[in-house]
């Protein structure tokens, strides 16, 4: 079942609501753009966002953290940005640079056996986002977002 096929799913409104229910500061979208485009990921859908510059940001596989999720099929949680990530690193990260992300998770969501979106959920304090509070996101989300199975390949 293609998102395309799925015109009546709500993204924005289910975003928003994890982004109340989980009281993130931002939630977002990314989605895979068809093969005319190459591939490429772009953010779709956002709630908390401080800005529009989201719109803007194209990456390819392993680039980004939409990037990286897609590429490898795993979930992605960088606890604290000014730790975890040399700040010379920060331009290949641009959605952390255009939201002020501090503490963020990212889980990739599959459609036929591959991953055709990224779900990123984060927090513009340090620390705020740990791997206890990241694997209860992914429980509290279950299986299924949308047209989408949610989680790491191999899993039940």
């Amino acid at each position: 079942m293609a998102v395309k096929n799925q015109p009546n799913y709500q993204y924005q409104a289910e975003i928003e609501k994890l982004r109340d229910r989980f009281q993130f500061d931002f939630v977002s979208l990314a989605l895979v753009q068809p093969a005319e485009d190459r591939f490429v990921l772009t953010w779709q859908y956002a709630s908390g966002n401080m800005n529009d510059r989201y719109k803007r940001i194209v990456l390819h596989s392993g680039k980004g953290i939409a990037g990286i999720v897609f590429k490898t099929g795993k979930p992605m949680l960088i606890q604290n940005v000014n730790t975890d990530i040399e700040s010379r690193d920060l331009f290949n990260y641009p959605i952390i640079v255009a939201e002020q992300l501090k503490s963020l998770g990212a889980i990739p969501l599959w459609e036929a056996a591959r991953v055709q979106g990224v779900l990123l959920v984060g927090y513009r304090v340090e620390n705020r986002l740990t791997q206890a509070a990241f694997d209860q996101f992914q429980e509290g989300l279950g299986k299924e977002f949308g047209a989408f199975v949610a989680g790491e390949v191999g899993q039940p």
